[in-house]
């Protein structure tokens, strides 16, 4: 494990190399960020910023999509694959909303997580996007990063892992922190093959001093 120094380092290193993290999800409302987190899962960003600018085109309020054709919406997002289940969701979670909320997506991890389709990650991710509050995401790159680095210790449960980085990071950095992982995880510290050489945090990343012991 690092000490609280070394996480500190981390955070600020990769900060400074990735200072304009974000998420690559695009979107200008708040539920279609939570719609694309939904397409997203098992698809590639790239593939969902295809995708939504038709999907939204097409039904361009939350009460379109509320009413919309199953099939039609599942023709639609197809290629973000798992699409019956994926448009099941879209559709039921755009009536939650406009039936139990007004129309307008809750700020609080208990309400985001009572809509269909949505889980923690895609709670975190709206939570700190969107209402700017402090937020662990766990994708597949944090799980892999965070392990590498020694910010937990061979953890896979994401739960467990969000608990596990909520104690450690600022609340204030926690969301940007968990971008800098994913654009981190994709440029430098991949799954098949880290390239360590090239990497900003490599002289306080567990990994890295245990290849190197």
């Amino acid at each position: 494990m690092r000490t609280q120094e070394q996480v500190t380092e981390i955070i600020d290193r990769l900060e400074k190399e990735y200072p304009l993290a974000q998420c690559s999800l695009e979107y200008e409302k708040p539920y279609e960020l939570l719609f694309a987190t939904r397409l997203a899962a098992q698809c590639t960003d790239a593939r969902v910023n295809l995708v939504t600018p038709v999907l939204y085109k097409r039904y361009p309020t939350l009460e379109a999509i509320a009413g919309a054709e199953l099939s039609e919406l599942e023709d639609i997002i197809r290629t973000c694959g798992f699409y019956h289940t994926k448009a099941k969701d879209i559709i039921a979670c755009a009536n939650v909303l406009l039936e139990r909320h007004g129309g307008v997506v809750p700020d609080t991890m208990e309400e985001l997580t009572a809509l269909p389709g949505v889980g923690r990650k895609t709670a975190n991710l709206v939570l700190g996007d969107v209402f700017g509050k402090p937020a662990v995401v766990v994708d597949t790159h944090c799980i892999r990063l965070s392990n590498r680095m020694g910010l937990v210790d061979g953890m896979k449960d994401p739960a467990k892992i969000e608990a596990a980085l909520a104690k450690i990071l600022p609340p204030e950095k926690s969301s940007g922190f968990c971008h800098c992982l994913v654009l981190h995880g994709r440029a430098v510290c991949t799954a098949r093959k880290p390239a360590c050489e090239r990497c900003c945090v490599k002289h306080v990343c567990q990994f890295f001093a245990g290849e190197n012991a």
